[in-house]
């Protein structure tokens, strides 16, 4: 598998567990329906760890352009690499979305809710201010990228152990699950471009029985709060380790 097929094929995994348990817990009549944040959070927190288990050792999992650029941005990532890389995430996030709407086929016209359809494919401000949105998703992926960097640095893993590789994507998995517990109620934390960005267009696409507009107004603040907090969380790891 080349590293482009891998970040199509683990950004599509993503999407398909992480909109997935949105699904599970916002459309009418299914098992999991009004079952909460905690279970949307940690849903999202595991759907990270198996997709950096899945393609890690191929592309490095990066899975999220606010990542790929926030690498490149403090020479970590060749430049060249990061339109391939982006290109990869934008595709993989988008199957993955289709996926999802296939496994949830016959909830959609049985949820009447036209906002929570939307939910299922991309975020939305608990409280539309712009601006602070965009400031809660900066700070949201500034997190995300400075603790994958931080967190998983040689010196901090064992040696010898497997745990140097093999415990790695839980430990990405406990950022995720951090962000959302702790900073996610604003926004909906999407700190990933592609995970907002894709999905949103296959909402527009796809023939959903009663679903509402896709908020193209919001979606600029989902795709530029990440990639500055990316380039500021990158920036501080660079400069302070």
């Amino acid at each position: 598998m080349s590293p482009f097929l891998a970040e199509v094929f683990g950004t599509m995994i993503l999407i398909t567990l992480g909109d997935g348990v949105v699904a599970n817990v916002v459309l009418q009549k299914s098992k999991g329906h009004a079952s909460g944040w905690i279970v949307i959070t940690a849903g999202w927190a595991l759907a990270v760890t198996v997709a950096v288990y899945m393609v890690g050792s191929v592309s490095g999992a990066h899975l999220n352009p606010a990542v790929t650029i926030g690498l490149a941005s403090i020479g970590k990532f060749p430049w060249a690499l990061v339109p391939n890389y982006i290109l990869g995430q934008m595709a993989g996030a988008f199957l993955g979305s289709i996926l999802v709407w296939l496994a949830y086929f016959p909830h959609w016209g049985a949820t009447n809710d036209k906002a929570g359809k939307l939910a299922v494919f991309c975020t939305g401000p608990a409280i539309r201010q712009p601006f602070a949105n965009l400031i809660t998703e900066i700070i949201g992926t500034a997190v995300l990228v400075l603790g994958v960097l931080a967190i998983l640095r040689p010196e901090n893993l064992l040696p010898n152990t497997g745990f140097d590789k093999g415990f790695a994507p839980v430990l990405v998995g406990v950022i995720v699950a951090s962000i959302g517990l702790s900073l996610g109620g604003p926004t909906g934390y999407a700190i990933n471009p592609a995970r907002d960005l894709a999905p949103r267009l296959a909402h527009a696409l796809l023939p959903i029985p009663g679903k509402g507009d896709s908020d193209w107004g919001y979606a600029w603040v989902p795709v530029i709060g990440p990639i500055l907090g990316g380039i500021l969380g990158a920036y501080f790891f660079h400069r302070c380790w």
